[in-house]
């Protein structure tokens, strides 16, 4: 029989918890092993939220008594799987029912759903699923708030009356715990969604007025879709906006595997920063970088492959690296803001990476960058950039430069002349 004084006092945390910051993980897993030390029968419990991500449609927490507690998150999905349809939750949205309990042992064993078959394989006895905040059927859509718990037993004759009424009690004031902690989660999802990591935090830490940022140092990348224009104007709207879609994962794809910042799609263009403080930072940023660079040529080939596969247009790209001051902060009017870098370094990587259409290579970059892997570029020579008084050196892939070469040396090596008659 639940114990009702520590019921009680766990009402209590938990609202001091709604009052916090908690991590929803660690929270759930010490509701659930303050109720097992207040005499409820847990062996097992399973929350789901609904949640805004551009990946996932939900997040759950599973605790297991001997193992403790997993967060897992389930992808968006165009249709149901069979597994959900079968399910419990599906069947509760369906009818709108906010309680469902199902004995797992005994005369009133009842198992009519997959799930209960294995929890009674693994020594469960009862099985009761409560919704919480808002009907069922709204459990899984990301515009409405609300949870489900699902708590199992594994003790002879399950969950008591008492029991039931503990867990009711105690998952209301969990689910007003919870909703702060989900609210801050999709807080943190939207802002690194649209703005970055390191941007979105600095909003939600307060950056959030026009001219509010910082100077720093970065390795600022910029790329851009050769053709972009006249590929928009030639091709369907579905399939542009597919090759657009393959072109930022083997570009910004690239960068974020290899720890930079996506700030923003200008039109067909990639910015991205990978930032530094110290001379060995710089160097290490200057590494990631390049071997973003790199990844995204290696990706641009994979995914060639496969669009030639189905007659689709090739991905043809340029991309500029530079390093130096910026200025990352809030720039706009005073209600449309963007977090974003501004400065000459931005201004000249832009310029740089326009310049790799007449050299014919695919990628530009500054002696900064070239210095922290001498033996992988090959110097271009000096270049005007537009708008800028000094002349910059620019330095091009040392394999695209000898790719070049050897593919000039090969047409040289075609040409015959035929003898006079």
């Amino acid at each position: 029989m639940a114990d009702k004084t520590l019921i009680s006092e766990m009402g209590e945390w938990l609202v001091d918890q709604a009052l916090g910051d908690p991590d929803i993980v660690a929270m759930f897993e010490s509701v659930c092993l303050r109720l097992y030390a207040a005499g409820v029968p847990l062996a097992r419990a399973r929350v789901i939220w609904p949640t805004l991500h551009p990946l996932f449609q939900a997040e759950t927490v599973l605790w297991k008594r001997e193992d403790g507690a997993t967060l897992s998150q389930f992808r968006h999905q165009a249709e149901r799987g069979e597994e959900f349809l079968q399910a419990p939750v599906y069947y509760m949205m369906q009818n709108d029912i906010r309680m469902l309990r199902r004995r797992l042992e005994g005369p009133d064993k009842r198992l009519d759903f997959p799930i209960l078959e294995e929890l009674a394989a693994e020594g469960m006895t009862d099985y009761l699923t409560i919704t919480t905040g808002t009907v069922a059927d709204e459990v899984m859509n990301k515009h409405s708030f609300g949870v489900l718990v699902a708590w199992s037993s594994d003790r002879t004759g399950g969950f008591s009356e008492d029991d039931i009424a503990a867990l009711q009690e105690i998952q209301r004031r969990f689910a007003i715990a919870c909703k702060t902690a989900i609210q801050a989660r999709i807080a943190g999802n939207i802002v690194e969604t649209y703005l970055g990591n390191h941007a979105g935090h600095q909003v939600l830490d307060g950056a959030i007025r026009r001219g509010d940022g910082q100077a720093t140092r970065a390795v600022v990348w910029y790329t851009d879709l050769f053709d972009a224009t006249a590929l928009a104007d030639t091709m369907t709207p579905a399939d542009y906006l597919s090759l657009l879609g393959d072109y930022y994962e083997c570009t910004a794809g690239a960068v974020m595997d290899q720890g930079g910042e996506v700030l923003d799609f200008i039109g067909a263009g990639v910015l991205a920063v990978f930032p530094f403080e110290t001379a060995d930072e710089r160097a290490a940023a200057a590494a990631a970088a390049a071997g973003a660079l790199r990844k995204a040529e290696a990706n641009r080939e994979t995914k060639n492959a496969e669009r030639a596969e189905h007659g689709r247009v090739a991905i043809r790209f340029g991309a500029g690296l530079n390093a130096g001051k910026v200025m990352f902060g809030n720039i706009g009017v005073e209600n449309r803001l963007t977090f974003s870098v501004i400065g000459p370094t931005v201004n000249e990587v832009v310029r740089i990476e326009a310049l790799t259409r007449g050299a014919d290579v695919t990628a530009l970059v500054t002696a900064e960058i070239a210095a922290s892997e001498p033996d992988q570029w090959v110097t271009t020579g000096r270049h005007r950039l537009t708008g800028v008084a000094q002349e910059i050196e620019l330095f091009a892939p040392k394999t695209a430069v000898a790719g070049r070469a050897a593919a000039q040396r090969a047409a040289k090596a075609k040409i015959t002349v035929e003898p006079l008659n």
